[in-house]
């Protein structure tokens, strides 16, 4: 399992080993060993599935506050996205930058997202399938998002016309709301 840092150091992509021949293919997605091996020690407890049919949706700024903040571990099964995380850590020396990656079949890459970020994506393809991995529970009184289009996050999302949800369209920018990160709670 190959595992590199990225431009914010907590965000880590992740390629496992796929073994293929005539027949398909064999591939370990998630082992705790090899994970740990790379700094990643999450006690997963839920597993989540989401389909976006068409082309272009867009799903998030989304995260959970304290104390049931997740972390997560991000594949795509089928389509493409193009995966935003923004760390929103108030403090860190990354606050408010954004880290963009491609995940998709053909890549075979994971994304781990510590707590402390928020996470969104588009679809790049229609019939697009994201599998992922979480520590912590849905909490409905702590779930939280900002703007997927907060113009003071500077993303460049690859989508002219995007598919919203409704509390994706009326998520605040993250200069108002209170850090839903303090410093020295991370």
């Amino acid at each position: 399992m190959k595992a590199a840092r990225l431009a914010i150091p907590d965000l880590i992509l992740i390629e496992p080993a796929r073994f293929g021949d005539e027949r398909g293919f064999f591939s370990e997605v998630w082992a705790r060993r090899a994970l740990a091996a790379h700094g990643i020690t999450a006690d997963f407890v839920q597993d989540n599935h989401s389909l976006s049919r068409q082309k272009g949706v867009v799903r998030g700024l989304h995260f959970q506050r304290p104390p049931t903040a997740q972390a997560k571990l991000v594949r795509v099964v089928r389509g493409a996205i193009l995966d935003i995380s923004v760390d929103i850590r108030e403090g860190s020396q990354t606050y408010g930058q954004h880290v963009a990656c491609e995940l998709s079949p053909s890549n075979w890459q994971q994304l781990w997202i510590p707590a402390g970020f928020a996470h969104g994506f588009v679809t790049l393809e229609e019939d697009t399938e994201v599998l992922y991995k979480v520590d912590a529970y849905y909490d409905r009184d702590a779930d939280a998002g900002i703007a997927w289009d907060d113009p003071a996050l500077g993303i460049d999302w690859p989508v002219d016309n995007p598919i919203l949800s409704d509390k994706d369209r009326k998520a605040p920018k993250l200069a108002d709301i209170a850090p839903p990160f303090p410093k020295g709670s991370w």
